[in-house]
């Protein structure tokens, strides 16, 4: 909402989880944008798109959903506390979902700002397979690092599911040939961001030593978030490519 008022256009995107209350929050589906399949590790995965208005900031809100992987009570973990071992394809398909939503509303964005683990394969896609998009190429992309950690690390053959045309082997070298923690997620979503962002106060400690070491532009916790995120754009966007 600060940065529209300050004159951005904005685009919000996050998962339509199984604990959000459509009806009340006022979700429809976006018939044009719907209808496309994403297939992740050879399966058809439907793509639904659906957007929610937010009236006091006057800005929408778009949902990217699909009964396989987000209609569950839980965001990433069952009502015992169980981690769902399909979290990584979860993360592959919002983040693909988010794209290939972009694309169909025509716009092009300055700065993807990504928000904690979940949104972790976006820069390796923007940077690598989406990287001659013209939706993309200029594209920015801010990695913010959450202290909400996941405890089981993702299944081996990851970097199978993750693949897609212009990624390389070298490209997921970090996340070949074994189990994917934490800590490798948010290393290798770094590795492929512009810059990176410490969103609260505590982040694991080896993450923050990663992204300070870098070289990337870095900002660390700020509880006066609002002006320094936009001077923070503002300075990513003075860096030619």
């Amino acid at each position: 909402q600060y940065m529209q008022e300050h004159g951005c256009e904005i685009r919000t995107f996050m998962p339509c989880y199984g604990n959000i209350n459509e009806r009340r929050n006022q979700l429809h589906e976006v018939q044009r944008l719907s209808g496309m399949n994403l297939i992740i590790d050879d399966t058809d995965h439907p793509l639904i798109i659906k957007v929610a208005s937010i009236q006091s900031a006057r800005m929408q809100v778009y949902f990217i959903d699909n009964d396989d992987y987000f209609r569950r009570k839980g965001v990433v973990s069952s009502e015992s506390g169980e981690e769902y071992e399909d979290n990584d394809e979860r993360s592959i398909f919002f983040v693909r979902g988010v794209l290939e939503t972009i694309k169909k509303l025509r716009w092009t964005p300055d700065i993807i700002h990504c928000h904690g683990w979940m949104t972790s394969v976006a820069p390796i896609y923007i940077k690598k397979s989406y990287h001659d998009d013209p939706f993309f190429e200029n594209s920015k992309v801010v990695y913010s690092v959450y202290d909400n950690g996941f405890k089981n690390d993702f299944r081996a053959g990851f970097e199978t599911r993750l693949r897609l045309d212009g990624i390389g082997s070298e490209d997921v070298a970090k996340v070949t040939d074994k189990p994917v923690s934490y800590v490798d997620l948010c290393e290798f979503a770094i590795d492929y961001s512009d810059a990176v962002i410490a969103a609260t106060p505590e982040i694991d400690a080896q993450v923050s030593q990663y992204a300070e070491q870098s070289g990337k532009p870095f900002l660390p916790y700020t509880e006066d978030y609002k002006p320094a995120y936009m001077e923070f754009y503002e300075q990513l966007m003075e860096v030619k490519p």
